[in-house]
C-alpha cells in the first residue's frame, strides 16, 4: 500500500475544503486535498448564484485574503445584481449568477496547478490518532495520509440520505456516496453530533419554458464584480425571469404529504429557516395565494434553469404535476427532479475561534459540517481553517477575526459560542457593526492582516497598496477643495456629508475622472457615516478590554460565587476562552459576567 505525508490534509473538494487547502499551500505548507470525485471540485450543488445580503460581504472578505471564490464567480457570472440599492450602503451585497461549468473549471484550474497542493481521490473513513493527537486519515482500501492537521469539510457526506417522495438512499448529494465511517469515528471519539436537512430544487430544460408570458428581471450592465483582481466580465448577460405559484399548485402540493418525507417522519433533522422548501412555505404560510419562483439560468446557453423558490423531497410525479401549473412552465421539460439530504453535523461549540477543535489538537472543522448553509459560509470558514492549520504547523500565531473585523468573524463567534439549532445563514442582520463591514472596504480591513500571515500573494498586496493610495488621494482632495455653494465656498467633504455624490462634482474636481467607481462608494460611505463610525469604534475599544481578559482552559465554575446553576452548566459546556465569548452564551447574564470579571 502506497502511503503518502504531508503538512496538512484537507477531506472534501467543496467550497470550504477549495479554500482550505489552497490557503495552506500559499502559506508554504504542503497540502494533500482528499475528495471522492476530481471532477466536482466546488460544485454548485444548488442554487447556481454567489453573494447575497451578507453573504457577498464574505466572499469579498475571502477575496480579501487571497481567496479563490471571488474570483471564480466573476469568470462564471453571467447575471449580475446589486442588492439594496435603494438602502444604506452597509446593506448593499452584490449577487451573481454563474455558469455552473465555467465556476467549475475555474477552481479545478486553480486547484490542479496550485504549488504544494496535491490532488487526490479518495474516501477518509476514520482519523489517524498517534499518541493521543491527530496523525492523518486512514482512507478507505487501508491506505494512510499521514499529516501534522487535518481539516474536516465533508459538506452534507457525513451519513448523508437523500429523499425523493418515500424513496430514500444513502448519498451526500445526488450522484455521490455517503460518507458513513467517518460520521461513526467522530461519534466513537467522543464528538457531539446533530442532524440537519436541506434540499434543491428540479432543473428545468430551458426551451420548454415559455418566457413571453413571464416577467423579466435583467442583470446589471456593469457587474463590479466580486474581486479585486477582476476588470470586465466577458460572458453575455442574461437575464432571469419571474413566476409564481397559485392555488392549483399548492393543491398539488398538499395531496402530495402523504408521500412527502418531510410529514411522514423519515426526515427527523432540522430544515433550513431561509430557505424552506415549498413544502413547508405550504405549511407555515397556509393563506398566502401564491409564491414567487425565480427562473435563473445555470448556464450561459440556457438551457438549464433553476427554479428557485420550489425546493422540494417530494415524489417525481408530484413535482413534474406542481411545475406544469405554474405560468409558463405548463409544458416544462424536467431534467433533474429535486430532493432532501439529512446529514450529520458537528456541534460548533466544540471549537475554538480558529476552528480547532478543543477536544484534539490539530483537528479543524470547516463549512456545511459546522452547521451553516451556503457556499460563501462555508468559504470563508475554509479560509481561516486552512490559515490557522497552516500557522500551527509553521509555528506562527493563530489567526482570528473579530465580530467588529469580518462577517467572517461574526459567523465564527456566532457558531462557536451560540451554537446553532438550524442551518446557519449569514445576513447583515447579524453583524452589529455593519456599517464598519460593507463590501467595499473589505480589502482595507482584511489584506495587510492576510499579507502579514503569508496567504495574501505579493500581487495581491501591491493592487491593494494601489488602491489604498487612491483612497488617500482622493480623500485629501476632497478635504482640501473648496467648491462654490449656497453658503458660500465649503470643502467637497462638507458637500458630501449634506448628500452630495462625488459624480456629482467631478466636474470641478477633475483629478478624480480616472478612479474607479467602488473608491467613490467608499469614501460617500467613510465621510456620510463618520460620527457613527466613530460612536462604534468607542464601543469596539470598550470590548477589547473584556475581549483581553482569557478564561484559563481548566476554570472550575463550581468556585466563582453568585453563578446560577444553569449559568455554570452552559460555561462548563462550552468551555470559552475570554470573559467576551463567556458573554455571549444565551443564558450568561451581564451579572453572571460581572463574577467571572470578578474572580478571575
Amino acid at each position: 500500500m502506497n502511503n503518502s505525508s504531508c503538512d496538512i490534509v484537507v477531506v472534501g473538494g467543496g467550497h470550504a475544503g477549495i479554500e482550505a487547502a489552497s490557503a495552506a499551500a500559499r502559506m508554504g505548507c504542503s497540502v494533500i486535498l482528499l475528495t471522492m470525485n476530481k471532477n466536482n471540485l466546488g460544485a454548485i450543488s444548488c442554487n447556481p448564484a454567489v453573494g447575497g445580503l451578507g453573504k457577498a460581504q464574505i466572499v469579498k472578505e475571502v477575496d480579501a485574503l487571497g481567496g479563490i471564490i471571488g474570483r471564480a464567480a466573476d469568470y462564471a457570472c453571467i447575471h449580475f445584481k446589486t442588492l439594496n440599492m435603494s438602502r444604506g450602503p452597509a446593506v448593499r451585497s452584490s449577487r451573481a449568477q454563474v455558469d455552473r461549468n465555467l465556476f467549475r473549471d475555474f477552481i479545478t484550474r486553480q486547484v490542479d496547478g496550485h504549488e504544494g497542493l496535491e490532488l487526490k481521490e479518495g474516501v477518509a473513513e476514520s482519523l489517524y490518532i498517534d499518541r493521543g493527537r491527530i496523525a492523518g486519515v486512514l482512507l478507505k482500501g487501508g491506505e494512510t495520509i499521514k499529516s501534522r492537521a487535518v481539516i474536516l469539510s465533508p459538506g452534507t457526506f457525513l451519513r448523508g440520505r437523500l429523499f425523493t417522495g418515500l424513496q430514500g438512499r444513502d448519498g451526500g448529494r445526488d450522484g455521490e456516496p455517503a460518507s458513513c465511517k467517518l460520521a461513526e469515528n467522530l461519534k466513537e471519539l467522543g464528538f457531539d453530533m446533530m442532524r440537519f436537512k436541506t434540499g434543491t430544487c428540479a432543473r428545468i430544460e430551458g426551451k420548454s419554458i415559455d418566457f413571453s408570458l413571464l416577467k423579466e428581471q435583467p442583470s446589471d450592465d456593469y457587474p463590479r464584480g466580486f474581486s479585486i483582481f477582476t476588470e470586465k466580465t466577458d460572458n453575455p448577460l442574461l437575464p432571469c425571469f419571474i413566476t409564481h405559484t397559485n392555488e392549483k399548485t399548492h393543491n398539488i402540493i398538499r395531496g402530495g404529504f402523504d408521500r412527502s418525507p418531510l410529514y411522514t417522519g423519515m426526515i427527523e433533522g432540522t430544515g433550513v429557516r431561509y430557505c424552506p422548501s415549498i413544502e413547508d412555505k405550504l405549511v407555515k404560510f397556509p393563506d398566502a395565494a401564491r409564491h414567487q419562483v425565480f427562473l435563473e439560468p445555470e448556464t450561459s446557453d440556457g438551457e438549464i434553469y433553476y427554479p428557485n423558490g420550489i425546493s422540494t423531497s417530494l415524489p417525481e410525479d408530484i413535482q413534474e404535476s406542481f411545475i406544469r401549473t405554474i405560468k409558463g412552465l405548463e409544458s416544462a421539460k424536467i431534467s433533474r427532479f429535486g430532493y432532501g439530504v439529512e446529514y450529520d453535523l458537528l456541534d460548533p461549540r466544540q471549537l475554538r475561534a480558529t476552528l480547532e477543535t478543543k477536544k484534539m489538537k490539530g483537528l479543524y472543522f470547516a463549512g456545511q459540517v459546522n452547521g451553516t448553509t451556503g457556499y460563501e459560509e462555508a468559504a470563508g470558514q475554509g479560509i481561516i481553517a486552512g490559515i490557522n492549520a497552516a500557522s500551527a504547523v509553521l509555528g506562527k500565531e493563530p489567526f482570528t477575526l473579530d465580530r467588529h473585523e469580518a462577517y467572517i468573524g461574526v459567523m465564527i463567534d456566532d457558531l462557536i459560542t451560540k451554537g446553532t439549532g438550524e442551518p446557519y445563514r449569514m445576513f447583515t442582520a447579524r453583524a452589529e457593526y455593519r456599517l464598519m463591514l460593507r463590501e467595499d472596504n473589505a480589502y482595507l480591513r482584511l489584506t495587510e492582516k492576510g499579507f502579514k500571515c503569508g496567504c495574501v500573494s505579493k500581487d495581491l498586496y501591491d493592487m491593494f497598496l494601489s488602491v489604498k493610495e487612491s483612497l488617500e488621494k482622493a480623500r485629501q482632495i476632497l478635504e482640501e477643495r473648496k467648491i462654490d455653494s449656497d453658503s458660500g465656498k465649503v470643502s467637497a467633504v462638507t458637500l458630501i456629508r449634506d448628500g452630495a455624490k462625488i459624480e456629482e462634482l467631478l466636474n470641478v474636481l477633475p483629478e478624480l475622472k480616472d478612479m474607479p467607481q467602488d473608491i467613490f462608494l467608499q469614501l460617500e460611505a467613510d465621510i456620510k457615516y463618520e460620527g457613527y463610525i466613530r460612536r462604534q469604534n468607542k464601543e469596539i475599544m470598550k470590548l477589547k478590554d473584556l475581549k483581553g481578559m482569557k478564561i484559563p482552559s481548566g476554570t472550575d465554575y463550581a468556585r466563582i460565587g453568585g453563578l446560577s446553576t444553569e449559568v455554570r452548566e452552559k460555561l462548563a459546556e462550552a468551555r470559552p476562552g475570554t470573559v467576551l465569548e463567556a458573554s455571549r452564551i444565551p443564558g450568561v447574564t451581564p451579572a453572571s459576567v460581572m463574577n467571572i470579571m470578578v474572580y478571575l
